[in-house]
């Protein structure tokens, strides 16, 4: 696909987030160790993701393998009339009290300043 084509496409296929998470997860132990580093990973998304085995697999991969290494971990969900919206549910849910991990979304499609967060832990 050109890149005209990719940038106007609406919807197509769909969203893998454990692919990601992987990826991070391995650029985290490869390149930045926390002994060296001070990480703080972001992802935004329109909260859809391809399948409910996909959203388990990365919940794994949060907790064994992220989580343990960052000292933050962000997620912001921007509505969409595409997405579902579930990810950030799915998120809280299964990371409730968790001080590692902030959620946050928005109403307002691109608005991303306007995102409010929730911590889901009691905070430092």
């Amino acid at each position: 696909m050109d890149r005209d084509t990719f940038f106007r496409t609406r919807e197509s296929g769909g969203t893998m987030i454990s692919s990601a998470y992987r990826l991070c997860a391995k650029m985290i132990a490869e390149e930045f160790p926390a002994s060296e580093w001070n990480i703080y990973p972001f992802q935004f998304s329109d909260g859809d993701n391809w399948s409910s085995d996909d959203t388990s697999t990365c919940m794994d991969i949060l907790k064994k393998e992220i989580l343990p290494s960052v000292n933050l971990f962000c997620y912001g969900q921007v509505e969409s009339p595409y997405g579902t919206g579930q990810f950030i549910k799915d998120l809280e849910d299964v990371f409730k009290g968790q001080e590692l991990l902030v959620t946050s979304e928005t109403q307002e499609q691109g608005r991303h300043c306007g995102l409010h967060p929730r911590v889901l832990g009691k905070g430092r």
